[in-house]
């Protein structure tokens, strides 16, 4: 047997307009809208290589000490020789706490390539 509606006192098979109107109603405020896209994650390009052209080589990374993490969020970059063309010397940039662009991505730490004539800083970036 099928479901069965009332008219009036009698049983009916199929249902009033009300109950008809009623159940349209319930339905329409069920419907699911996906959630909005996140907003775009703005990445900066990697900055212009730099030749230095110095000899020797850059000094091997200082031992830093890495301060407490501010959140699980965070992410330790670690320090790196940067060349200070007014001293025409290497200096430390020390490392920091960042906060990812997104999730799952991963730091590329910059380095430094021996080329021609010096060395190229390249920089680092997200994956």
């Amino acid at each position: 047997m099928g479901v069965q509606y009332l008219k009036g006192d009698a049983m009916s098979k199929h249902p009033t307009p009300a109950a008809c109107l009623v159940i349209v109603l319930v339905l329409a405020g069920c419907v699911v809208q996906p959630p909005p896209p996140p907003p775009p994650v703005a990445v900066a390009p990697p900055a212009p290589e730099i030749v230095v052209p110095s000899y020797p080589a850059p000094p091997p990374p200082q031992t830093e000490v890495i301060i407490a993490q501010p959140s699980p969020a965070h992410l330790w970059v670690a320090g790196h020789w940067t060349w200070h063309r007014g001293r025409r010397a290497y200096v430390w940039a020390p490392g920091h706490w960042v906060v990812p662009p997104g999730p799952r991505r991963v730091w590329a730490p910059g380095h430094w390539a021996a080329r021609p004539g010096g060395y190229v800083w390249v920089e680092g970036h997200w994956r």
